[in-house]
């Protein structure tokens, strides 16, 4: 097969593919499932808000480690093998951990989990700056490439959760095929879950499914290309890398950036309950509904390279925060199954052409030895502060618009039309400021470096 000289190799980006698809594997393994797992424990308030927040925690701690590691210190693909072999043995380790048959879990307990989660969490999220670092250390175009390459992290965010809808089915109600057609037979299946401490206790699969694949992309590792450290320039990476904030245009991405992730967040906070509360979504189709999103980045990520060479930087990104506009626009004011539905597929728009342009944005913007700590700094906004912010304005949105209330006081039900048109301003508000403030320099090379 011939290859176009302007390409990377064919066998090198087959390895980039793989080396993504494991990647994000590993992530969306535990994590869709992780958030309603833990409160189900039976870990205290605090406890709870504390595990939960791990990976947030870790995202914000990842530029101050990790990522100052790999920019100065290590190749890029040994670093990748150390965090995800030990990460990996962590999970493991979690998907032993068992809820107490009587009793809330020991404060002991409560120990193990929270430190072999941290472990894996604070080792992991540094990894995902670092992926992107060897594949666009290894394209030829990037701008072209990385769409491809970025998609299959997408194709393996699916694979990982599409088993669990069947391995977390309680088999033992399902009736045998022979005794309906198929089509039928499948229905009953998909919906008949397994409950309570059976469901709780087959959960533990997620972890163990994310440590496989993290010990198994360690390995891979040693077959990526060599991609060495930087040792030139700022001695702390991660002062260098926010040293750029003192271009106005990257100063600008930054703030974007972190509005656009605290509106995304909120789309993962509460979905998958607008879907069951309002538009009346079977609980056991939410999954299958949300990951029409998925579905849809794929096909957006491989137009990616195209879009940003037709429309340029800004506008690309513009687009990707307006399709957060329109979602939350459709989940307020046309709360009903039909257009839900079909705007699930703005989610590869919102992805695609935002973060994932962003990454490549960084990847020609920032020099060298820091494009490391350069992603590490603004997935500390997508993975870390956003999030986290996001978390505490959902808490205090719920309250605002809660229909109903907890013995406690804690908000059961809230009113997702006037909830939702929090995030549809944000998102307009960080799409007006883009348009007005946001004027990369015009480069003749996209990998031109700011002066």
């Amino acid at each position: 097969m011939s290859s176009d000289s302007s390409s990377a190799p064919a066998g090198l980006k087959m390895k980039l593919c793989v080396m993504m698809f494991l990647e994000i594997f590993i992530w969306g393994a535990w994590y869709p499932l992780f958030f309603n797992y833990v409160p189900k424990f039976g870990f205290e308030g605090w406890q709870v808000q504390l595990i939960m927040n791990a990976f947030h925690i870790s995202a914000l701690l990842a530029i101050f480690f990790g990522n100052q590691f790999a920019d100065r210190n290590f190749a890029a693909e040994k670093f990748l093998a150390f965090s995800l072999f030990v990460g990996g043995l962590a999970m493991i380790g979690l998907s032993f951990i068992k809820k107490p048959e009587q009793g809330p879990p020991s404060i002991w307990l409560f120990l193990l989990f929270f430190g072999l989660l941290f472990v894996h969490t604070i080792l992991y999220v540094p990894t995902i700056s670092i992926t992107n670092a060897i594949a666009f250390a290894n394209l030829r175009d990037p701008a072209k490439e990385f769409g491809v390459v970025r998609m299959w992290g997408t194709i393996g965010w699916i694979a990982a959760q599409w088993p669990f809808v069947f391995i977390l089915l309680d088999w033992s109600k399902v009736p045998a095929m022979g005794d309906m057609g198929f089509t039928k037979w499948l229905g009953v299946a998909l919906g008949t879950s397994r409950t309570g401490n059976d469901l709780l206790d087959a959960t533990r699969y997620t972890f163990m499914a994310a440590g496989i694949a993290s010990l198994l992309l360690a390995m891979f590792s040693f077959s990526l290309p060599h991609t060495p450290p930087k040792r030139t320039g700022e001695p702390l990476a991660w002062l260098e890398a926010m040293s750029y904030l003192k271009h106005p245009f990257i100063l600008v991405l930054f703030i974007v950036t972190f509005i656009d992730a605290a509106v995304h967040q909120m789309y993962f906070r509460w979905t998958a309950d607008f879907l069951k509360e309002s538009v009346k979504i079977p609980g056991n189709w939410v999954t299958p509904v949300m990951s029409i999103g998925q579905v849809a980045e794929i096909l957006t990520m491989a137009v990616l390279g195209y879009v940003l060479k037709t429309l340029g930087w800004r506008l690309t990104m513009i687009i990707g925060i307006l399709g957060h506009a329109a979602r939350f626009a459709v989940f307020s004011y046309f709360p009903e199954q039909t257009p839900t539905i079909l705007i699930m597929l703005v989610h590869g728009i919102c992805y695609a052409f935002f973060f994932a342009t962003v990454y490549i944005f960084i990847d020609n913007f920032f020099p060298k030895d820091a494009r490391s700590s350069a992603q590490g700094l603004f997935n500390m906004l997508i993975l870390g502060l956003g999030p986290f912010a996001s978390n505490l304005a959902s808490g205090w949105l719920a309250d605002l618009y809660a229909l109903d209330r907890a013995p406690n006081g804690e908000p059961t039900k809230v009113e997702f039309n006037l909830l939702f048109l929090a995030p549809c301003v944000a998102a307009i508000v960080a799409a007006l400021l883009l348009l007005v403030a946001f004027h990369p320099p015009k480069e003749s090379k996209p990998s031109a470096e700011p002066e």
